[in-house]
């Protein structure tokens, strides 16, 4: 458990009416925890392994009874929030990229709450997009967004998370998609290859399966068989500090067709969503792409659609550079269900 804020004085953290407010972001790799003490007061973040807890109501539990918690000086928290890497169509909710599993109103009883609001994490992602500041996103290729119109989300990391904003007269309308599990298109011989590859293992092979921190180890397994090369059992991790540090022409190519591949992926959705406000790219690992980013075919791809290459050239693309987002948006989805009550 890494502490990773300043604390707040007891005194200054009774803005909300019903206390401080629990904030939750959980991943299929780490389960980030925070408390909003005030509108907008994000503090006392954690992010704790999931690996190391055997449930999702032990990880929380641990939580609330961390020095970092204490330190705050927060107690009797009633109200709380859960972005959770997952489709959440019910009480129970079994994670796609975790063994946990759970009941809302079960993890609810347990911790004492008043209330429990649990979202896909790419609902609560999409939220926080409005509110995102000029330094909070950094623009790749060209593109100007059209005011009023559908913003699209897309991001790698344990998984693949898609979303979008659409607007309303009453605000804006955050998608419950599982965008991440269409199937794989591939768009040239090489990524022929690795989509054949890939069936090897897969009977269906979707943009999560390469679009991912796993996706990564399998485009890397499939270029080495694809051009007959040696191939080292490398992480994610291995291979994408490699390629960044220019140490492997075969980890570079690996991120070159990750990027790329993640192009075309987010130009379907700016077509399909009519997302011309503009394409966000979250997740945990493209920011860590940092310009080797900029500098991939990602733009490129994103505008190869044919007769639609000058719709998509329009359309600007960002990378989120805020560190954790998605507490600003399950805060927004939070609030809406508590004034709603």
């Amino acid at each position: 458990m890494t502490a990773q804020s300043v604390q707040t004085p007891p005194s200054l953290t009774t803005a909300f009416p019903g206390g401080p407010r629990l904030l939750a972001d959980i991943g299929g790799t780490n389960a980030r925890f925070a408390l909003e003490t005030a509108p907008g007061k994000i503090e006392a973040i954690e992010v704790l392994a999931c690996a190391a807890y055997p449930t999702l109501a032990a990880a929380l539990v641990a939580y609330l009874a961390s020095p970092t918690v204490a330190q705050a000086g927060v107690t009797g928290i009633r109200n709380g929030a859960i972005a959770i890497a997952n489709p959440v169509t019910g009480d129970m909710v079994r994670m796609t990229n975790h063994h946990w599993a759970f009941s809302i109103e079960a993890l609810r009883r347990e911790v004492n709450f008043d209330t429990l609001v649990v979202v896909n994490d790419f609902t609560a992602l999409a939220s926080s997009l409005p509110q995102l500041s000029a330094t909070q996103k950094h623009q790749v290729g060209g593109g100007v967004g059209v005011v009023g119109t559908p913003l699209g989300l897309i991001g790698a990391g344990t998984g693949l998370g898609v979303s979008g904003l659409i607007p309303g007269k009453d605000g804006w309308t955050a998608l419950l998609s599982e965008g991440g599990h269409v199937t794989f298109s591939p768009a040239n011989p090489t990524e022929v290859a690795i989509l054949q590859f890939a069936w090897k293992e897969f009977e269906h092979v979707s943009a999560e399966r390469l679009m991912s921190g796993a996706g990564i180890e399998l485009i890397y397994r499939a270029l080495a068989d694809h051009g007959d090369l040696p191939a080292e059992k490398l992480s994610a991790a291995e291979i994408s500090r490699r390629a960044l540090a220019g140490e492997c022409s075969l980890c570079d190519d690996v991120i070159e067709a990750f990027c790329c591949m993640l192009g075309t992926i987010a130009g379907n959705i700016a077509v399909t969503l009519g997302a011309q406000g503009g394409i966000y790219i979250g997740g945990g690992i493209v920011p860590k792409l940092g310009e080797r980013f900029d500098r991939s075919g990602f733009r490129a791809r994103f505008e190869a659609k044919g007769r639609f290459n000058k719709y998509l050239s329009a359309v600007p693309t960002f990378v989120i550079t805020a560190e954790y987002p998605a507490f600003v948006g399950v805060s927004a989805i939070l609030s809406d269900r508590l004034a709603a009550a």
